[in-house]
């Protein structure tokens, strides 16, 4: 189960007017001015101009709602987004399947991180889903059908705060691989439960189950790895849980980002007074995925 959320990453892309003594300039974080594709740093946009096959001179600036490595897919929301407008530079559209699999190739394949495939696809897609991954990469989104009350009273529910831990996911995710073949119980528990939460959500009654679900699913995730939770991230769990959630879960790899709680919402002010040191972040599912907002005149 997957959710796309109201924060966003904004990138703007442009053909470079051929009067610098550079040819790319990539603006995040940091700022590189290059002449070709080899000398850029940032991995995602060096395979993702590779992947595309641009070789104008481009600029590309990127702004964020949410800081990297942080557990909400901000790495892959920042590729889908990215390869979305270099396929618009060249008057290319890309349906959202496809626009999925172009990212996830970028990433697994090129750059080579230790990525699944879940969240490229639910910012591709974006919208409330269940999704399922088959073998020869296949994958289907199947969008939630939930009543419209009970969906609000379920977000009234959802609480997100930021432990100010940021980590690599990659390596995370390099364990947890390791020890999957000693973890297929576990694995095959929250694979089921992935049914078990949707049918909750669909009949639309004691959604408090699905707080207790969140709960076995972070106490099965947090054992597949040592690296997938600290001390620290379990204090702040059981302080929540402790002031009235339900359940709830580290989102990402682990390690550090955003912790996740489902409470009823008469708790919320407890929950918000005993983890008043993490920021409160308030947000929405939102259903429009990755887009393009605004398309220029392409070339000078």
């Amino acid at each position: 189960l997957s959710a796309s959320i109201n924060k966003y990453c904004y990138i703007s892309c442009r053909f470079l007017p051929p009067f610098f003594k550079y040819k790319h300039r990539i603006v995040y974080s940091q700022q590189e001015n290059v002449n070709n594709i080899n000398q850029i740093d940032h991995p995602s946009v060096r395979e993702s101009l590779r992947h595309v096959g641009l070789d104008d001179g481009l600029e590309i600036h990127h702004d964020a709602d949410l800081p990297a490595m942080s557990g909400l897919g901000s790495s892959s929301a920042f590729t889908v987004g990215l390869l979305q407008g270099l396929y618009g530079l060249k008057g290319e559209v890309k349906n959202k399947q496809q626009l999925a699999m172009d990212a996830i190739h970028v990433e697994q394949n090129m750059i080579k991180e230790n990525v699944g495939s879940q969240d490229q696809t639910i910012a591709a897609f974006g919208g409330f889903n269940k999704i399922k991954f088959g073998k020869n990469n296949e994958i289907s989104v199947l969008p939630l059908t939930i009543n419209a009350d009970t969906m609000q009273n379920f977000q009234n529910h959802l609480m997100l705060f930021f432990t100010d831990f940021a980590r690599k996911a990659s390596d995370i995710a390099g364990e947890q691989i390791k020890t999957i073949p000693q973890k297929e119980k576990e694995m095959r528990l929250m694979h089921a439960m992935v049914d078990e939460g949707a049918g909750i959500l669909q009949k639309g009654k004691h959604l408090n189950d699905f707080g207790k679900l969140l709960n076995e699913t972070w106490r099965l995730k947090r054992g597949l790895t040592s690296k997938i939770s600290t001390a620290a991230i379990d204090r702040i769990y059981d302080a929540g849980i402790r002031a009235g959630a339900t359940g709830g879960k580290l989102l990402g790899a682990g390690g550090g980002g955003f912790m996740l709680f489902f409470a009823p919402p008469e708790h919320h002010k407890k929950i918000k007074e005993k983890l008043k040191k993490f920021l409160y972040v308030p947000f929405q599912i939102e259903y429009s995925g990755s887009q393009i907002i605004y398309r220029p005149r392409l070339k000078i």
